[in-house]
């Protein structure tokens, strides 16, 4: 009898126990005072130095903006998914979201100056031209090259410094513009100096790269959209990557409503003009346009969201290379583009040159079958007169301002053009 009381007992404290057990997974502040939890980890985005670039800096653009892809203050659309992955490396570009404060947050591109298959390929160039291996150091070879040897010893940036670069930005160089660039140049501390005193050996590597490899962060930083320049604002750069402002390329408004397009193109006809005549008479012109030329701002505002194919004439010094100069060539010449292109002379560039490619490969896309007759009739045909009208620069002019007195009366005033609502209901600008 004694027996079984106690296997009694024994089974009601083992139910008991279960009871107690059940009880405190069942409400979690008991769990938690019986049993401290495991801290909760954060997860973490990792980065390799590889996708950004830094592995190969000081042959990179930059770091200033390094601790923001760190801290997680500028992070790419897919890591706001639950896999918090990095995105492929090979793109171009990136959309991604950047924040000053942790809460508010805005858009941004996050782009390579070129594809990662070029930057691979002309790494693989540097090495195997100068140093005669498959891989090697890349700041070592190029800081022996000729080219970079003359840059440690000078004190400006003068034009036999960047002969034979691709760039066209850098094919008609003033001393004006390259002071610019040396005073403007966003990657070190403002010194505002003409005097690169202010530039170690390796900014001026990196500064040398990238208008080897491509000068529209260059161009984003010496004419700020702050002063009013049709571009971007520049963000930073981390290893090879760039950061600016985020805008929508002009291909995705070809299917844009009538007085969408109508606006846009008048934007467009605008950002050229200015692009020829300025308070700074520099005369800006493309070498190539496409539909990812120019992009437009969430507000509505257009500009020139890829640099890379603009050319910069000094109205008031004009060029200081000859013909002879720009042929110069050697490895930064040839990083990202074909050795044996042959450079565009200096004197044959026109004035019209971009307004009528740009009647030629944009605004027929842009303004095709948006308009009733007979006035897209009108539109086609001063669209043909400009775009063939290379030989003509009177009659270019005329077909761009007959497009464009055809095309303010087309354009709305409503809360989808931000950039100049409700200033339009006030002014006879609009």
């Amino acid at each position: 009898m004694g027996r079984w009381i106690c296997c009694l007992r024994s089974r009601v404290a083992d139910a008991l126990m279960l009871l107690l057990v059940l009880a405190l997974s069942c409400n979690p502040s008991t769990a938690a005072t019986a049993s401290p939890s495991a801290p909760h980890i954060k997860p973490s985005y990792s980065f390799g130095r590889t996708f950004l670039g830094l592995d190969k800096c000081n042959a990179c653009i930059g770091t200033s903006i390094c601790k923001k892809f760190f801290k997680e203050e500028i992070r790419f659309d897919t890591w706001l998914s639950s896999r918090l992955k990095l995105p492929p490396s090979y793109l171009l570009s990136y959309s991604g979201n950047y924040t000053d404060d942790a809460k508010s947050w805005r858009l941004v591109d996050i782009t390579r100056l070129t594809s990662k298959y070029r930057h691979d390929q002309a790494d693989k160039r540097i090495c195997t031209s100068l140093l005669k291996t498959k891989t090697c150091s890349l700041e070592r070879a190029l800081r022996r090259t000729h080219r970079f040897q003359k840059w440690l010893r000078a004190k400006r940036l003068t034009p036999d410094l960047v002969q034979g670069l691709s760039s066209p930005m850098l094919r008609c160089p003033s001393q004006r513009l390259l002071d610019r660039i040396v005073r403007r140049y966003a990657e070190v501390p403002d010194a505002g100096s003409i005097y690169m005193d202010h530039l170690t050996d390796r900014d001026k590597l990196r500064l040398l790269y990238t208008l080897s490899v491509n000068s529209h962060p260059i161009l984003l930083q010496i004419f700020p959209d702050v002063e009013g320049w049709p571009f971007p604002r520049y963000l930073g750069s981390c290893g090879r990557l760039v950061v600016s402002a985020s805008t929508r390329p002009l291909r995705d408004f070809y299917g844009a409503a009538p007085e969408v397009a109508a606006d846009l193109a008048l934007q467009l006809l605008a950002v050229l003009r200015s692009m020829g005549t300025n308070d700074l008479n520099y005369f800006f012109y493309f070498t190539h346009v496409d539909a990812g030329t120019f992009g437009v701002f969430s507000n509505g505002h257009l500009f020139i969201r890829d640099a890379s194919m603009l050319g910069i004439i000094d109205k008031e010094e004009g060029s200081q290379l000859t013909d002879g100069q720009q042929e110069y060539k050697d490895i930064f010449s040839c990083l990202t583009v074909d050795c044996q292109s042959a450079f565009v002379s200096c004197n044959s560039i026109r004035e019209k040159h971009s307004l009528v490619m740009v009647c030629q490969e944009l605004l027929p896309k842009l303004l095709k079958g948006k308009f009733l007759q007979p006035v897209q009739e009108k539109i086609d045909s001063f669209l043909q007169h400009c775009a063939s009208g290379l030989a003509d620069d009177q009659g270019v002019n005329e077909a761009v301002a007959k497009l464009a007195e055809l095309l303010k009366p087309l354009r709305s005033c409503d809360s989808r053009f931000a950039y100049r609502y409700p200033d339009c209901k006030y002014s006879d600008k609009y």
